[in-house]
């Protein structure tokens, strides 16, 4: 799959959600990324043929905490989702390395090869992050106003996202296994 496809399958979502918000309310914008989470998910599909977990998972909880959303017309459940989904990736990541099978490897496996130690320290590392980041949304949400929770939500968890990666490629780089 070409990078700008999976950029916009990746991150549309998110952008259509923000612009929504800002032209049209979160009840609006929660329809738009139900819609487009439908659409990102099917795109991918008929790029690739298979359905990574990752965006399943997004899916699945995008449809229950959005419809739930409209159908009660509670912006606490939209506000919920990410730390949802977040501290259901970190609760996968913890329970793999219980079972001595470090699960982000098949996440990220295609494009990292690492030593069995390194796929563990970067499970954990990324288990604690997605548990802070659930932590960090639930009082984001229920200390500030939603237009702040959105800007947090759209830019801050992507951008905290992004440093928590730059920080690990010492971690990659010293466990990585030379394909050469």
């Amino acid at each position: 799959m070409p990078n700008w496809l999976k950029t916009t399958v990746d991150y549309g979502p998110i952008l259509a959600f923000f612009i929504a918000f800002k032209m049209a309310g979160l009840m609006t914008a929660t329809l738009v990324l139900l819609i487009a989470t439908v659409i990102a998910t099917a795109v991918l599909y008929l790029a690739t043929r298979k359905l990574a977990i990752v965006p399943l998972i997004t899916l699945v909880v995008v449809g229950v905490f959005g419809t739930l959303t409209l159908w009660l017309q509670n912006d606490t459940f939209i506000k919920m989702k990410p730390t949802v989904i977040q501290g259901l990736f970190a609760v996968i990541l913890f329970v793999g390395l219980l079972l001595n099978k470090p699960l982000i490897r098949y996440v990220m496996g295609g494009a990292l090869q690492l030593d069995d130690t390194g796929w563990r320290s970067l499970s954990f590392r990324f288990g604690c992050f997605f548990a802070a980041m659930a932590v960090l949304n639930e009082i984001v949400w229920r200390t500030q106003s939603t237009d702040f929770w959105v800007d947090f939500k759209v830019f801050g968890i992507i951008g905290l996202t992004i440093l928590f990666i730059f920080a690990q490629l010492p971690l990659i780089k010293r466990h990585s296994i030379d394909q050469g």
